[in-house]
């Protein structure tokens, strides 16, 4: 493997004392009799008083650089920090021990993400056969016992074949390729897609070839395999969620675009860690001030992206909807960055559209970008009818004694009833009763007005993090959300789902705008991604964009996602008051 010495070592001129780190595209970094290289239809680029020269040096500051850097000014304050001896985050959470070294060209695929996203591939595999050993020899232990007789025997080779099987089927159903994986319900999608294929290939063989096969062997392991596979790869999924809260398995992105596109999503980014984008620099058009992006590093124009990958070392470029990025420049951008391999993400104009629901078909050699519209009636709603009262009853017969005692805590504790019923909007603006466990006194709308002052909420909502309200026990039940175990009873009764938006008050939706009352287009569900994205803590506009991405987005396996998640929210217990 062999590397460009003179980009990447410093070269000490003569008569001195230091080392002058050589910078590619100077003439100290050029080979002895080669001329410059010539950019085509781009001239070098020129430092103006509108984009800040670029900021992160490829080798440490040379002397006077914190002079420099004072001099330039206030108008980024980021540069200062990339001249500055201070690692920032994603250099602290390197171990010393073990230096990035990122090979250029062909060899890019041994970079750093490539390394933990084939780690993560490979414990996919691992996660996977275990599932199925798992589901195979505890079926046939429940089924035959322990003992291999000549009536079993057959089952024992059965058994060993699953996991052999279950991988086969997962590969089939593209559930190891890294674009849909990390992130989206995409991977789940596959999963229980090839299940289902496996469990309908078993059907068909057994009937082909005659094999006396017992049903409740087959009814049992494939299904308990695939519910394994989806709740190990949960597993592995909020793991990698956690290392990435930490700074760690992260993309380094350059963001191209205008200045209020790149702070949009640059806070959204950093809002959202675990999409595993971490926003280390952007390029802004050339009469761009720079002024409102404080905190992150400009490095230069629009054309200088490749420049701005190669000094962020970044591994991702995202280029967001704005004129001056046409079909054209955008090809010639990725044309620019295919030789280190650096992944190219155009963001779309479309709002909280998920993936499934856009195809590109071809147009006269244009790719044209077709929008299905949400699926909001028909056989798949049907589908969500019947899971959400299949899932609510088992639920209720799981969880009757959490419930019988919940009830016992309320009505000892404080008077009133155990129940508490009030007023909610459901599909379609239809109106409804749910039901909940009481967790404030008696006079609680009584006292309302003289609280409504301390709302700290900014919507039509009134939430108040320490709400005297509230009875002790109803603390401990809001903060584990047990008070919301009746609302079953309303998933039952066709009122409410499983998972859905917010169920509202009916003075929220008197004041809700034209845009929001599309929450009401799908029932109000017990958990959703209001629920597993922050709760409480989230601001008004940001409850409304998650609900309306449910809303547009919904499918079977995003409610299985929720629901994992849901898990993991109610032990967090954040923004629950």
């Amino acid at each position: 493997m062999s590397q460009d010495v003179s980009s990447t070592e410093p070269v000490a001129p003569e008569n001195s004392g230091t080392e002058t780190p050589r910078i590619p595209g100077t003439e100290a970094s050029r080979k002895p009799g080669t001329e410059a290289p010539k950019k085509p239809n781009a001239g070098p680029w020129i430092p103006t008083s509108k984009i800040p020269a670029p900021g992160a040096p490829l080798s440490p500051p040379p002397a006077g650089s914190e002079a420099r850097a004072h001099d330039r000014g206030t108008r980024n304050n980021a540069i200062e920090r990339h001249w500055s001896d201070r690692p920032n985050r994603s250099q602290a959470a390197r171990p010393a021990s073990r230096p990035f070294v990122r090979n250029r060209g062909r060899h890019a695929a041994m970079s750093r993400r490539q390394l933990w996203e084939r780690r993560y591939v490979w414990s996919l595999v691992v996660s996977d056969l275990t599932a199925g050993v798992a589901a195979g020899v505890a079926t046939f232990v429940v089924r035959f016992g322990d003992a291999v007789t000549q009536y079993n025997r057959a089952y024992t080779f059965f058994s060993a074949l699953l996991p052999v099987l279950l991988l086969l089927v997962l590969a089939v159903s593209r559930a190891y390729e890294r674009r849909y994986l990390f992130v989206g319900s995409d991977e789940y999608q596959r999963v229980l897609r090839g299940g289902v294929g496996l469990i309908a290939g078993a059907a068909v063989v057994s009937y082909a070839l005659s094999l006396d096969l017992a049903r409740s062997y087959v009814l049992v392991a494939l299904p308990g395999a695939i519910a394994a596979v989806v709740v190990l790869r949960f597993l592995l999924r909020k793991r990698l969620h956690l290392a990435r809260s930490r700074g760690e398995n992260l993309r380094r992105v350059i963001v191209v675009g205008h200045e209020l596109s790149v702070i949009g999503i640059t806070r959204q980014l950093r809002r959202e860690r675990y999409h595993g984008l971490e926003v280390v620099g952007a390029c802004l058009p050339p009469d761009a001030d720079g002024i409102g992006v404080d905190g992150l590093t400009v490095y230069g124009t629009f054309d200088e992206v490749a420049n701005a990958v190669e000094q962020a070392d970044a591994d991702t470029v995202v280029v967001l909807s704005c004129p001056e990025l046409d079909g054209a420049a955008v090809r010639r951008l990725a044309w620019q960055l295919e030789r280190d391999e650096v992944d190219l993400v155009v963001a779309s104009a479309l709002v909280d559209v998920a993936g499934a629901r856009t195809t590109i078909r071809p147009f006269d050699g244009l790719p044209m970008l077709h929008v299905e519209h949400p699926r909001l009636h028909g056989g798949s709603r049907l589908v969500k009818d019947v899971f959400d009262r299949l899932g609510a009853l088992a639920l209720l017969i799981v969880a009757g004694p959490v419930l019988l005692g919940v009830a016992l805590c309320v009505g000892l504790t404080s008077r009133g009833p155990v129940l508490f019923r009030q007023v909610r909007v459901g599909r379609d603006g239809r109106e409804f009763r749910i039901f909940k466990f009481r967790s404030m006194y008696l006079d609680a709308e009584a006292r309302l007005g003289e609280l409504r002052h301390l709302n700290e909420h900014d919507g039509v909502l009134f939430k108040m993090r320490d709400d005297p309200r509230v009875t002790p026990v109803g603390r401990w039940l809001r903060r584990f959300s047990l008070d919301e175990l009746p609302q079953l009873l309303n998933v039952l009764l066709g009122q409410m789902s499983l998972v859905g938006p917010r169920p509202p008050l009916p003075m929220e939706v008197a004041a809700y705008a034209d845009d929001v009352r599309r929450r009401l287009a799908v029932k109000p569900g017990m958990t959703g991604l209001w629920q597993v994205s922050g709760r409480s803590d989230l601001s008004w506009e940001e409850a409304v964009r998650l609900d309306l991405r449910y809303v547009e987005n919904w499918s079977l396996s995003l409610d299985l996602v929720i629901l994992l998640r849901t898990v993991t929210a109610v032990v967090r217990s954040s923004g629950a008051y």
